[in-house]
Protein backbone atom coordinates (compact mmCIF):
# COMPACT_ATOMS: atom_id res chain seq x y z
CA UNK A 1 0.00 0.00 0.00
CA UNK A 2 0.57 3.90 -0.76
CA UNK A 3 1.01 4.58 3.26
CA UNK A 4 4.45 1.17 3.78
CA UNK A 5 6.16 3.28 0.88
CA UNK A 6 5.78 6.41 2.23
CA UNK A 7 6.85 5.20 5.46
CA UNK A 8 9.59 3.56 4.00
CA UNK A 9 10.92 6.67 2.13
CA UNK A 10 10.78 8.58 5.53
CA UNK A 11 12.42 5.74 7.43
CA UNK A 12 15.77 6.28 4.42
CA UNK A 13 15.41 9.91 4.92
CA UNK A 14 15.71 9.57 8.62
CA UNK A 15 18.58 7.05 8.37
CA UNK A 16 20.24 9.63 5.62
CA UNK A 17 20.43 12.65 7.97
CA UNK A 18 21.50 10.67 10.92
CA UNK A 19 25.24 11.35 12.24
CA UNK A 20 26.40 8.48 10.91
CA UNK A 21 28.46 7.40 7.86
CA UNK A 22 25.74 4.47 6.16
CA UNK A 23 27.36 2.98 2.63
CA UNK A 24 24.84 1.72 0.08
CA UNK A 25 25.11 -2.09 1.36
CA UNK A 26 24.19 -0.87 4.71
CA UNK A 27 21.46 1.87 3.69
CA UNK A 28 19.99 -1.51 1.83
CA UNK A 29 20.05 -3.92 4.67
CA UNK A 30 18.65 -1.22 7.30
CA UNK A 31 15.83 0.06 5.11
CA UNK A 32 14.74 -3.42 3.51
CA UNK A 33 15.20 -2.28 -0.29
CA UNK A 34 17.46 -2.83 -3.42
CA UNK A 35 20.29 -1.20 -4.44
CA UNK A 36 18.04 -0.07 -7.48
CA UNK A 37 15.29 1.09 -5.32
CA UNK A 38 17.91 3.22 -2.91
CA UNK A 39 19.35 5.06 -6.30
CA UNK A 40 15.86 5.83 -7.21
CA UNK A 41 14.82 6.67 -3.95
CA UNK A 42 17.99 9.29 -3.96
CA UNK A 43 17.12 10.54 -7.16
CA UNK A 44 13.94 11.38 -5.98
CA UNK A 45 15.36 13.22 -3.46
CA UNK A 46 17.35 15.64 -5.28
CA UNK A 47 14.29 16.48 -7.36
CA UNK A 48 12.38 17.24 -4.09
CA UNK A 49 15.42 19.53 -3.28
CA UNK A 50 17.29 17.64 -0.96
CA UNK A 51 20.59 17.83 -1.41
CA UNK A 52 22.63 14.08 -1.28
CA UNK A 53 25.88 13.72 -0.87
CA UNK A 54 28.37 11.14 -1.81
CA UNK A 55 31.56 11.09 0.21
CA UNK A 56 32.91 7.57 -1.15
CA UNK A 57 31.46 5.28 0.19
CA UNK A 58 29.04 7.19 2.22
CA UNK A 59 25.91 8.55 1.47
CA UNK A 60 24.11 11.06 3.34
CA UNK A 61 21.64 14.13 3.15
CA UNK A 62 23.19 17.49 3.81
CA UNK A 63 21.61 19.28 6.83
CA UNK A 64 21.64 22.93 4.87
CA UNK A 65 19.10 21.29 2.40
CA UNK A 66 16.67 24.01 1.70
CA UNK A 67 13.58 21.92 3.00
CA UNK A 68 16.00 21.44 6.48
CA UNK A 69 16.33 24.97 5.99
CA UNK A 70 13.08 25.94 6.43
CA UNK A 71 12.07 24.05 9.33
CA UNK A 72 15.50 24.56 10.97
CA UNK A 73 14.36 27.98 11.93
CA UNK A 74 11.47 26.02 14.20
CA UNK A 75 12.44 23.29 15.44
CA UNK A 76 16.48 22.89 15.93
CA UNK A 77 18.89 24.64 17.83
CA UNK A 78 21.61 26.32 16.37
CA UNK A 79 25.36 24.51 16.01
CA UNK A 80 26.12 26.44 18.91
CA UNK A 81 23.23 26.00 20.84
CA UNK A 82 23.43 22.18 20.34
CA UNK A 83 26.60 22.27 21.26
CA UNK A 84 26.36 24.14 24.81
CA UNK A 85 23.30 21.74 25.76
CA UNK A 86 25.57 18.78 24.35
CA UNK A 87 28.33 19.95 26.79
CA UNK A 88 26.44 20.42 30.09
CA UNK A 89 25.35 17.08 29.14
CA UNK A 90 28.39 15.84 29.31
CA UNK A 91 29.01 16.98 32.65
CA UNK A 92 25.87 15.76 34.29
CA UNK A 93 26.73 12.66 36.41
CA UNK A 94 23.37 11.10 35.75
CA UNK A 95 22.26 7.71 34.13
CA UNK A 96 18.75 8.19 33.87
CA UNK A 97 16.42 7.04 30.87
CA UNK A 98 15.63 11.05 29.78
CA UNK A 99 19.33 12.04 30.12
CA UNK A 100 20.45 9.22 28.09
CA UNK A 101 17.32 10.15 25.27
CA UNK A 102 18.37 13.67 25.11
CA UNK A 103 22.18 13.14 24.60
CA UNK A 104 21.15 10.53 21.79
CA UNK A 105 18.71 12.70 19.90
CA UNK A 106 21.29 15.70 19.85
CA UNK A 107 24.01 12.76 18.45
CA UNK A 108 21.10 11.70 15.96
CA UNK A 109 20.71 15.54 14.80
CA UNK A 110 23.99 16.79 15.14
CA UNK A 111 27.44 15.66 14.04
CA UNK A 112 29.32 15.34 17.00
CA UNK A 113 31.71 13.29 15.66
CA UNK A 114 34.85 15.19 14.91
CA UNK A 115 34.36 16.34 19.06
CA UNK A 116 35.19 12.84 20.19
CA UNK A 117 38.72 13.73 21.17
CA UNK A 118 38.89 15.35 24.47
CA UNK A 119 41.80 17.53 24.27
CA UNK A 120 40.41 19.08 21.04
CA UNK A 121 36.96 19.69 21.78
CA UNK A 122 36.67 22.84 22.93
CA UNK A 123 38.39 24.57 20.84
CA UNK A 124 37.10 22.20 17.47
CA UNK A 125 33.35 22.64 18.85
CA UNK A 126 33.82 26.39 18.44
CA UNK A 127 35.60 25.93 15.16
CA UNK A 128 32.65 23.83 13.58
CA UNK A 129 30.01 26.90 15.38
CA UNK A 130 32.02 29.72 13.51
CA UNK A 131 32.34 28.04 10.19
CA UNK A 132 28.39 27.15 10.35
CA UNK A 133 27.49 30.51 11.15
CA UNK A 134 30.04 32.36 8.94
CA UNK A 135 27.99 30.00 6.26
CA UNK A 136 24.67 30.67 7.73
CA UNK A 137 25.78 34.48 7.03
CA UNK A 138 28.02 34.34 3.79
CA UNK A 139 30.84 35.50 5.43
CA UNK A 140 34.51 34.54 5.20
CA UNK A 141 36.87 33.27 7.74
CA UNK A 142 40.06 33.00 8.54
CA UNK A 143 41.64 29.28 9.61
CA UNK A 144 44.37 30.43 11.77
CA UNK A 145 47.43 27.99 11.34
CA UNK A 146 45.95 25.46 9.64
CA UNK A 147 48.94 23.05 9.09
CA UNK A 148 49.73 21.49 5.52
CA UNK A 149 51.60 18.43 5.74
CA UNK A 150 52.33 19.31 1.84
CA UNK A 151 54.49 22.07 2.51
CA UNK A 152 54.88 21.57 6.40
CA UNK A 153 54.41 24.83 7.06
CA UNK A 154 51.17 26.56 9.34
CA UNK A 155 49.66 29.48 7.38
CA UNK A 156 46.83 32.15 7.99
CA UNK A 157 44.09 30.91 5.54
CA UNK A 158 41.55 33.96 4.56
CA UNK A 159 38.59 32.16 3.10
CA UNK A 160 34.67 32.19 2.26
CA UNK A 161 33.50 28.78 3.84
CA UNK A 162 30.95 27.51 1.89
CA UNK A 163 30.07 23.41 2.66
CA UNK A 164 30.80 21.15 5.14
CA UNK A 165 32.41 18.13 3.99
CA UNK A 166 33.05 14.13 5.51
CA UNK A 167 30.57 14.27 8.19
CA UNK A 168 31.81 17.73 9.14
CA UNK A 169 35.31 16.46 9.64
CA UNK A 170 35.87 18.98 6.04
CA UNK A 171 34.64 22.04 4.87
CA UNK A 172 34.83 23.00 1.51
CA UNK A 173 35.95 26.89 0.99
CA UNK A 174 37.12 29.63 -1.52
CA UNK A 175 40.51 31.18 -0.96
CA UNK A 176 41.51 34.10 -1.70
CA UNK A 177 44.90 34.24 -2.37
CA UNK A 178 44.97 31.60 -4.48
CA UNK A 179 41.72 32.09 -6.51
CA UNK A 180 41.03 28.95 -5.96
CA UNK A 181 38.23 25.86 -4.44
CA UNK A 182 40.03 24.31 -1.44
CA UNK A 183 38.79 21.22 1.03
CA UNK A 184 40.57 22.06 4.70
CA UNK A 185 40.50 19.42 7.69
CA UNK A 186 39.13 20.72 10.55
CA UNK A 187 41.53 18.74 12.49
CA UNK A 188 44.54 20.95 11.15
CA UNK A 189 42.84 24.09 11.89
CA UNK A 190 44.28 25.79 15.02
CA UNK A 191 41.01 28.52 15.00
CA UNK A 192 38.43 29.98 12.91
CA UNK A 193 37.88 33.72 13.10
CA UNK A 194 35.00 35.16 11.80
CA UNK A 195 35.56 38.39 9.35
CA UNK A 196 33.50 41.42 9.40
CA UNK A 197 33.41 41.26 5.26
CA UNK A 198 31.18 38.86 3.36
CA UNK A 199 31.07 36.88 -0.20
CA UNK A 200 32.67 38.77 -2.96
CA UNK A 201 33.35 35.03 -4.87
CA UNK A 202 29.90 33.63 -4.79
CA UNK A 203 29.78 32.23 -8.36
CA UNK A 204 33.31 31.07 -8.30
CA UNK A 205 32.46 28.10 -5.37
CA UNK A 206 32.44 25.11 -6.92
CA UNK A 207 31.11 21.88 -5.42
CA UNK A 208 32.34 18.76 -6.05
CA UNK A 209 30.89 16.19 -7.87
CA UNK A 210 30.81 12.73 -8.31
CA UNK A 211 29.98 10.59 -11.36
CA UNK A 212 27.83 7.28 -11.67
CA UNK A 213 31.43 5.80 -11.60
CA UNK A 214 32.49 7.02 -8.42
CA UNK A 215 34.96 9.77 -9.59
CA UNK A 216 34.83 13.21 -8.22
CA UNK A 217 35.87 16.53 -9.33
CA UNK A 218 35.10 20.25 -9.78
CA UNK A 219 34.20 19.73 -13.43
CA UNK A 220 31.95 17.88 -15.49
CA UNK A 221 33.00 16.28 -18.90
CA UNK A 222 29.59 15.57 -21.04
CA UNK A 223 29.58 12.28 -23.04
CA UNK A 224 27.48 10.86 -25.27
CA UNK A 225 27.54 7.08 -26.17
CA UNK A 226 25.16 4.68 -29.00
CA UNK A 227 24.92 0.94 -26.62
CA UNK A 228 23.91 -1.94 -27.80
CA UNK A 229 21.43 -4.44 -25.48
CA UNK A 230 25.09 -6.33 -23.86
CA UNK A 231 26.04 -2.93 -22.54
CA UNK A 232 23.53 -1.56 -21.79
CA UNK A 233 22.09 -4.14 -19.84
CA UNK A 234 25.42 -4.02 -18.29
CA UNK A 235 25.65 -0.77 -17.59
CA UNK A 236 22.36 -0.44 -15.70
CA UNK A 237 23.47 -3.73 -13.91
CA UNK A 238 26.97 -1.91 -12.33
CA UNK A 239 25.45 1.72 -12.33
CA UNK A 240 22.04 1.91 -11.80
CA UNK A 241 22.20 5.85 -11.38
CA UNK A 242 22.78 5.26 -15.42
CA UNK A 243 18.97 4.62 -15.72
CA UNK A 244 18.09 8.46 -16.01
CA UNK A 245 20.39 9.39 -18.90
CA UNK A 246 20.05 5.88 -20.91
CA UNK A 247 16.94 6.45 -23.67
CA UNK A 248 16.17 4.24 -26.21
CA UNK A 249 16.79 4.51 -29.72
CA UNK A 250 15.23 1.58 -31.81
CA UNK A 251 15.09 -2.14 -30.80
CA UNK A 252 18.60 -3.12 -30.72
CA UNK A 253 20.28 0.42 -29.65
CA UNK A 254 20.40 2.90 -26.22
CA UNK A 255 21.72 6.12 -25.87
CA UNK A 256 23.42 7.37 -23.42
CA UNK A 257 23.92 11.10 -22.49
CA UNK A 258 25.65 12.74 -18.95
CA UNK A 259 28.24 14.27 -17.61
CA UNK A 260 31.55 12.47 -15.85
CA UNK A 261 33.93 13.76 -14.19
CA UNK A 262 37.14 11.63 -15.71
CA UNK A 263 37.60 9.64 -18.34
CA UNK A 264 39.27 6.51 -16.50
CA UNK A 265 35.67 5.22 -15.27
CA UNK A 266 33.52 5.69 -18.36
CA UNK A 267 36.86 4.78 -20.47
CA UNK A 268 37.06 1.61 -18.52
CA UNK A 269 33.34 0.21 -19.60
CA UNK A 270 34.16 1.36 -23.14
CA UNK A 271 36.92 -0.45 -23.84
CA UNK A 272 35.91 -3.73 -21.90
CA UNK A 273 33.04 -3.06 -24.36
CA UNK A 274 34.47 -1.78 -27.54
CA UNK A 275 32.66 -3.89 -30.19
CA UNK A 276 28.96 -3.04 -28.78
CA UNK A 277 29.89 0.79 -27.91
CA UNK A 278 29.66 3.65 -29.98
CA UNK A 279 31.09 6.91 -28.80
CA UNK A 280 28.96 9.61 -30.43
CA UNK A 281 30.12 12.80 -28.00
CA UNK A 282 32.64 13.69 -25.92
CA UNK A 283 36.21 14.69 -27.83
CA UNK A 284 38.04 14.39 -25.16
CA UNK A 285 36.80 10.63 -24.46
CA UNK A 286 37.78 9.67 -27.95
CA UNK A 287 41.46 11.10 -27.50
CA UNK A 288 41.30 9.00 -23.99
CA UNK A 289 40.63 6.08 -25.55
CA UNK A 290 43.02 6.70 -28.75
CA UNK A 291 45.94 7.09 -26.14
CA UNK A 292 44.60 3.58 -23.91
CA UNK A 293 44.83 1.75 -27.19
CA UNK A 294 47.89 2.99 -28.30
CA UNK A 295 49.62 1.97 -24.57
CA UNK A 296 47.55 -1.26 -24.86
CA UNK A 297 49.03 -1.97 -28.49
CA UNK A 298 52.95 -1.02 -27.26
CA UNK A 299 52.51 -2.84 -24.72
CA UNK A 300 51.28 -5.92 -26.57
CA UNK A 301 54.58 -5.54 -29.60
CA UNK A 302 57.09 -5.45 -26.29
CA UNK A 303 56.45 -8.50 -25.57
Amino acid sequence: MRHDKLERELNLLMLLTENHNYTVPDICERIGISRRNLYYYLDFFRDAGFIVENNKPFYRIRKDSPFFKRIDAVIHFSEDEALTIRNILACVDDKGIQVQRIRQKLDRLYDFHILNDETLREQQAYNVSVLYEAIKQERCVLLKNYSSPHSNTQTNRLVEPFLFMNGNREVRCYEMASKMNKTFKLARIEEVEMMDVTWSHKSRHKQVFTDIFMFSDEQLLPVKLRLGRLSCSLLREEYPRSERYITQEDDHHWLVDMNVCSYTGIGRFVLGLYDDIEVLGGSGLKDYLSEKINQIYHQQQSL
